[in-house]
């Protein structure tokens, strides 16, 4: 599927991939039709491909798949005849009930678990510096892993909860920062490198690995 925008600022036709979705984006200056931008995506048509084919295969939450928490490889195990939802034992994830509901039951609880250990770093690193946070939200971002607002919303991808921990205490960090820096500054940098090490490391990490967080549910 291609999705196609105009630019009134672009002045040559653009054509990518985005790789958190899979799909081919056209963007086409102003005074160029939609048909011509479809032709130059045919003309590219072994390009798109082979960007497609180099993206890392999804892993939907299903029986047997193997998906990490907190970096941690952990095993989907349905058990349709056990009572309960969702369980966590020694590197298995135990999902109880119907097949039809194991994927939103294990997305649930993922969700649940990032909350969890979000807001415990939130309210640790607050507490190093002072500050504090209105509310914690869990969200799907695709362009950004966190927020802070000006009232002290923190906002974060559910996601972050597949990385792993380093990079989980980093994001946290890095926003709880903003409590007190609202931007990008020397000061906001020492801020953050004082209350969590490792934060190179982390960046790092993000920028070789992000994406490979979406491929997952």
């Amino acid at each position: 599927m291609v999705a196609v925008s105009v630019s009134q600022r672009c002045r040559n036709i653009s054509l990518r991939l985005d790789e958190k979705n899979g799909q081919v984006q056209l963007v086409l200056p102003r005074f160029v039709s939609r048909a011509e931008g479809l032709r130059f995506v045919c003309e590219k048509a072994r390009w798109v491909l082979r960007q497609i084919d180099s993206l890392p295969p999804r892993v939907p939450f299903a029986d047997s798949a193997v998906v990490p928490v907190l970096g941690a490889e952990h095993v989907i195990r349905h058990r349709p005849d056990m009572r309960g939802v969702v369980w966590c034992e020694t590197g298995v994830i135990h999902v109880a009930g119907q097949a039809e509901h194991l994927p939103r039951r294990v997305g649930d609880w993922l969700r649940r678990e990032a909350k969890r250990e979000i807001v415990a770093r939130a309210d640790h690193y607050a507490g190093c510096i002072g500050a504090r946070f209105t509310q914690v939200s869990l969200r799907d971002t695709r362009s950004r892993w966190g927020s802070c607002t000006e009232d002290g919303h923190l906002s974060f991808s559910w996601r972050l909860i597949l990385a792993p921990e380093f990079v989980l205490d980093y994001v946290v960090a890095h926003e709880v920062a903003h409590l007190v820096e609202l931007n990008h500054s020397p000061r906001f940098w020492r801020l953050v490198d004082l209350i969590c090490t490792d934060n190179g490391r982390a960046r790092h990490w993000l920028k070789q690995n992000g994406l490979s967080l979406h491929r997952y549910g």
